[in-house]
């Protein structure tokens, strides 16, 4: 059995040659090979396509390239948690190329696979699918993705043994197990290194065959930079807030598997309780998930989607980016509850662009809305001018077309019954008449005598 060459990080930068494609591991802090980028950021290489779920992530992931100008273009699902990112782009010194979170790992998938790429009903009629080639399969239109592949990958898993056979730890597995097929040459940064047979067959995530050199390298929070800190924003958790999360608990039967986006919905993962019986998901590689860790951060415990640590539940179990989506896509998620900037009449979804504002970045969004079983949407009821957010027809970039089944609101929830725009229910202190006033979309009535405080 062969044995992977063991290299320094410097040695494993010289690798890269300008011009390369080059696809980066990681999601938020976790199996990130920081070392090797670090590295990298210490040579003269340029003109380079970064590749990864968060191009730009300061002192963490791109960041650090792209403030020494070594970046051309950048591919992902975010670019701007660094502003120099958007003013880079801004300047034309950096081309984005954006991709919805589940595209991009199945697009590396592919690129691993040796195919030339595939069909997806995600993002279709949107503006990240603007110009691709699209056809309709099955009765749903999608949208032709071609496969990505890189020269060079810098991936980081927990262990490898002297063959290069690499076993990931927790929700490490993210994007690194698909970047691991999908480039010509594989750099792995490795905690540990173990003599062959040390790791159990079963236990081996990818093998050698992928592999063409391991880097040691021990990671600290420190080096993870602004990163570390995985506290989180302080949440914003008036009356108002919690009311609309108990609707949507309420709405949360048990055995369903129930994806949460970010904003307001993460305070329905607060109020779940194991009797509950509901089976959290989460996008970058976990099903089961349990409430936040009493102690420890990112080195201990998984992270979420929102990058902050959690807890496993008994029977949970860890996997790739790209079979995360696979179960997204496939209507393996039952319940999708998700944050929203507009509806409208038709059960259109607009929630990742603001026109004139720099792109936050569409995440998983359009995978979720577009595959779930079904989604609710937790909002205010206006914009804080007081522009109605329930509209006629949505005027920002849409996230999917025609697959909102509840809103929920401040004031009032909605649902579409029999394709039509429904009020079935007030909120605490609201009135029917403030919420005529500041809906925008017409609808119809149809109120339930049920109120979220007996819930």
């Amino acid at each position: 059995m062969k044995r992977v060459p063991v290299i320094s990080a410097p040695e494993a930068a010289a690798l890269v040659k300008s011009g390369d494609h080059l696809l980066v591991g990681g999601f938020g802090m976790t199996g990130n090979p920081v070392h090797l980028v670090h590295a990298l950021a210490e040579t003269a290489t340029g003109d380079l396509t970064y590749i990864a779920n968060n191009v730009s992530e300061p002192g963490l992931s791109g960041g650090l390239l792209l403030r020494n100008g070594q970046l051309k273009k950048a591919i992902g699902s975010y670019f701007t948690s660094n502003p120099e990112a958007v003013k880079a782009h801004q300047a034309g010194t950096l081309k984005v190329e954006l991709m919805p979170q589940g595209t991009l790992a199945e697009a590396i998938r592919a690129g691993g696979a040796g195919l030339g790429g595939f069909y997806t009903p995600t993002a279709a009629g949107t503006l990240i699918a603007a110009d691709a080639e699209t056809k309709v399969l099955s009765g749903r239109e999608m949208v032709f993705v071609p496969a990505l592949r890189g020269n060079v990958a810098f991936i980081r898993a927990w262990r490898a043994d002297t063959a290069g056979n690499l076993q990931y730890r927790l929700t490490e597995q993210n994007f690194n197990a698909a970047m691991a097929t999908a480039a010509d040459l594989v750099i792995a940064e490795v905690e540990e290194i173990v003599e062959v047979g040390q790791i159990a067959p079963e236990q081996v995530h990818t093998p050698g065959l992928y592999v063409d050199y391991l880097v040691q390298a021990h990671l600290t929070l420190a080096d993870l930079g602004s990163s570390a800190d995985v506290r989180g924003g302080a949440k914003r958790v008036d009356e108002a807030r919690l009311n609309m999360a108990r609707r949507a608990l309420a709405e949360l039967r048990p055995g369903a598997v129930v994806n949460l986006g970010i904003g307001i919905p993460t305070l329905v993962a607060d109020l779940i309780t194991p009797a509950h019986g509901v089976n959290l998901h989460t996008e970058n590689g976990m099903l089961g998930v349990g409430p936040a860790p009493s102690d420890g951060g990112a080195m201990e415990y998984p992270v979420n989607a929102g990058k902050i640590p959690v807890t496993a539940l008994p029977g949970a179990s860890y996997f790739d980016s790209a079979a995360s989506f696979g179960m997204i896509r496939g209507g393996h998620v039952d319940i999708a509850v998700m944050g929203g900037l507009q509806v409208d009449e038709a059960g259109n979804l607009a929630n990742w662009a603001v026109p004139g504002k720099p792109l936050l970045g569409v995440g998983g969004a359009m995978d979720l809305a577009g595959g779930a079983g079904r989604l609710i949407i937790l909002m205010t009821h206006t914009d804080p001018d007081g522009t109605p957010k329930i509209v006629p027809r949505c005027t920002l970039p849409l996230t999917t077309s025609g697959a909102v089944d509840m809103i929920i609101t401040d004031q009032a929830v909605f649902e579409f019954l029999d394709g039509q725009l429904t009020l079935t229910e007030l909120m605490p202190g609201a009135t029917l008449e403030h919420v005529r006033a500041t809906t925008g979309a017409g609808f119809r009535e149809a109120l339930k005598a049920v109120a979220v405080n007996a819930l």
